[in-house]
């Protein structure tokens, strides 16, 4: 064994370990075997431990499964995708994607837009159109941003699909018919005045715990507390506005507790590699004991529930939504689909955020264990949530960054975004995304580490040799030094994505251009080609393969990015082993034109995002506004004491050296009168006020400001802003009239 080289040594332990059950055992040996001998130098053997922890790691998955099949979470079809979405779910599921087909695995990745549920009926109601004018118009925008955007489904449909209602009503019935549902009749509120079962979205009432008056059946949104429509105080139905009644209604359960037994072994003792994360919550749940969950409610927009008895019921959008997954794969695949969902040899994996966690490691397995006929998941890496700007992202505050705005504000900038929400993944814990750090992230490590490089190596090529690889000369310690660093990077990167650590994988990845940056900084080719043309050719030949490198390894990450540095080198080889190879590119072949590979992004750019955040902001504070109660009464007699008048601007400027005050010169109709008002920070140019009309108190007692006599008080109103805007007559009117 001592004589084996690197590569032959791999070869030789990985058919060993797919061989042997007992991988650790026989790595260990091997590995203690091959560091005894004293031809193996320092670099060999890390590669062969890194290689050997990543065959103990995974022999298990390379032994049992042939294919992959990869979902994402099914995205809500009543409104556009944000950067929540991408961070956590669509991002990194296309990441693992794309680096499985780079290694020729046999993969298909699932998604859609889930089209059924209460606030879908709830914003077609509120819109005055159809529930399906609603999906139809959201399904069209979220799947060309996924496709714009660079996500690879192999098929992205939906569950308003005809035959998406065939494969889940046939799931409901098997299960159905083999009695694993519960059947209960209990009590839900019922609106008499439209006649119908109202779920909780269409309940609201006062909340208990904060006191706001328009909490949901399921939620307050002021609070954030979880709630039961019974909670409510006062309840009233959200369609007529009567108080609903509580009347029976018969619906069919899943019966959970009678699969906790298997789910905590199948889990807790059988997947202890899952996340922290997402092993954590499952067990918080199963400790909690697991509970009958409905899985029908009344509703007309849904798929029916296939059974007699079920009028007006609807399957529960919980229950239908993950079967999409399979029957989008039907769709795409009528006549083989079946073996991505039932052969045992292939691997399931559900990319989700963290609120569907205890769906697709719980509800959605006891679905399947119940059919009896499907394979279960083997991983779910959920991610946890995104902020934005130190805020929760939220759909109904329009506090997100928008996929489709951003790909029309960011024209060719896909990755730079994947890149920034990579790096700030939020893969154990919440995490958040600025405006400041996207500009940081692109403009020192994209443009100046990546793109940096890319340019200087390949504009040097085209320089001194025009644009043709030039010949490996004979190595230096310091050439065979940076390959050794370059040359682990496959082995490290696969360990990371092979355990979903995207981001860590994609700063190793990035670790190449580093290198290479250090390697031409440190070698000068420039200062060299006055003296040493062939010393220079082989600094060049190794940057360029760096470059090389640098295409295969971004693939996953940067696939716009990959595929323009490809055509650039002239990339003819492309996969994944071949990452680390120092012979990628030969000597003669010819380059591209050299290309700006990213770009800065300037500081007016973040401005207007960061600017169009805090309007976003402002609006939300307008549209929350509440207005303050009601003074005590003013006596009749009192008030009609109060002389309002109407009279036009002469002349109007600024109060030197009082920031707030605008002096005011009107005709009242009398003659002229001056009145000094604090309202010069909502008008900047006070001359554009002359010519119009104001209201004023008239008979206001005079005083004295900055040396000022003011006759009067003119008459403005505070909007919910805070900003104070002049009250004016309709149009002009005589003036000195009297305002009643």
């Amino acid at each position: 064994m001592k004589d084996f080289k690197p590569l032959k040594f791999q070869s030789y332990l990985r058919s060993r370990v797919l061989k042997f059950l007992n991988c650790r055992l026989l790595c260990k040996f091997v590995i203690c075997q091959y560091l005894c001998s004293p031809k193996n130098n320092c670099i060999q053997a890390k590669q062969v431990i890194c290689f050997a922890e990543f065959i103990i790691h995974q022999g298990k998955n390379m032994k049992q499964f042939k294919r992959t099949t990869v979902t994402s979470a099914l995205p809500y079809a009543n409104g556009p995708v944000h950067i929540g979405h991408l961070a956590g779910v669509y991002v990194p599921a296309d990441i693992y994607v794309r680096y499985l087909r780079l290694k020729g695995e046999e993969v298909l990745f699932i998604g859609g837009s889930d089209e059924h549920g209460v606030p879908i009926t709830i914003k077609a109601r509120k819109e005055g159109v159809t529930p399906q004018d609603i999906v139809d118009r959201y399904h069209t925008i979220i799947k060309k941003s996924f496709e714009d955007f660079g996500i690879s489904f192999d098929i992205y449909s939906r569950t308003s699909s005809a035959i998406h209602r065939e494969v889940a009503s046939g799931i409901f019935k098997t299960i159905y018919d083999k009695g694993g549902f519960v059947e209960k009749t209990n009590e839900q509120y019922y609106d008499e005045t439209a006649n119908q079962f109202l779920a909780d979205r269409y309940i609201t009432g006062k909340c208990p715990h904060c006191g706001n008056e328009n909490a949901y059946g399921d939620q307050c949104e002021s609070c954030g507390t979880s709630l039961n429509p019974t909670d409510l105080i006062n309840p009233r139905s959200a369609i007529s506005g009567s108080a609903p009644v509580m009347r029976e209604t018969k619906h069919w359960y899943l019966p959970l507790d009678q699969h906790e037994a298997w789910l905590r072994q199948w889990i807790l003792e059988e997947h202890k590699e899952w996340k922290p994360n997402v092993y954590g919550q499952c067990k918080s749940w199963l400790d909690m004991g697991l509970q009958p969950r409905a899985v029908s409610r009344d509703l007309d927009w849904g798929i029916p529930v296939p059974v007699a008895g079920a009028e007006g019921k609807v399957l529960y959008v919980w229950f239908d939504a993950p079967i999409g997954y399979i029957s989008n794969t039907k769709e795409l695949l009528p006549d083989s689909w079946e073996k991505w969902w039932k052969d045992p040899e292939t691997r399931l994996l559900h990319f989700i955020g963290k609120d569907n966690i205890v769906f697709h490691c719980i509800v959605f397995p006891a679905m399947l264990k119940a059919e009896g006929s499907y394979i279960l998941p083997d991983n779910v890496p959920a991610n946890e949530f995104l902020n934005l700007e130190g805020d929760k992202i939220s759909t109904s505050r329009n506090w997100a960054v928008w996929l489709h705005e951003y790909l029309e504000e960011f024209p060719g900038k896909q990755d730079v975004l994947r890149y920034v929400l990579t790096a700030n993944a939020p893969e154990t814990k919440d995490n958040d995304f600025t405006w400041k750090d996207f500009q940081a992230r692109n403009n020192n490590e994209l443009v100046a580490i990546f793109g940096n490089f890319i340019n200087r190596a390949l504009v040097l090529t085209q320089k001194y040799y025009e644009g043709t690889v030039p010949a490996l000369g004979e190595l230096n310690d310091y050439d065979r030094q940076t390959i050794d660093e370059f040359v682990n990077v496959k082995a490290d990167v696969e360990k990371l994505l092979n355990n979903f650590r995207f981001r860590d994988a994609q700063k190793e990845a990035m670790n190449l251009a580093r290198i290479g940056n250090k390697y031409l900084a440190d070698t000068e080719p420039w200062k060299l080609a006055k003296e040493d043309m062939n010393r220079v050719a082989t600094i060049m030949n190794l940057s360029l393969q760096i470059a090389a490198n640098l295409a295969i390894a971004f693939e996953p990450f940067l696939p716009f990015t990959s595929e323009k540095l490809r055509r650039m080198l002239n990339l003819k080889t492309f996969d994944w082993k071949e990452l680390g190879r120092i012979d990628l590119l030969k000597a003669g072949d010819c380059l591209g034109t050299p290309e700006l590979l990213f770009e800065k992004i300037e500081d007016e750019t973040i401005a207007a995002q960061v600017q169009k955040l805090l309007d976003t902001k402002k609006a939300n504070e307008v549209a929350a506004y509440k207005p303050h109660a009601v003074k005590e009464n003013v006596a009749f007699d009192d008030f009609m004491k109060m002389d309002i008048r109407v009279a036009t601007v002469l002349d109007c400027q600024k109060v030197p050296k009082a920031d707030k005050l605008l002096q005011f010169k009107l005709n009242d109709g009398m003659g002229e009168r001056t009145i000094l008002s604090g309202i010069a920070a909502y008008y900047p140019n006070p001359e554009e006020l002359i010519g119009t009309q104001v209201c004023f108190i008239a008979n206001f007692e005079p005083r004295k400001l900055r040396g000022v006599i003011s006759e009067g008080m003119i008459l403005s109103a505070e909007d919910a802003d805070g900003k104070l805007v002049l009250i004016r007559p309709e149009a002009m009117v005589t003036n000195g009239v009297e305002v009643k």
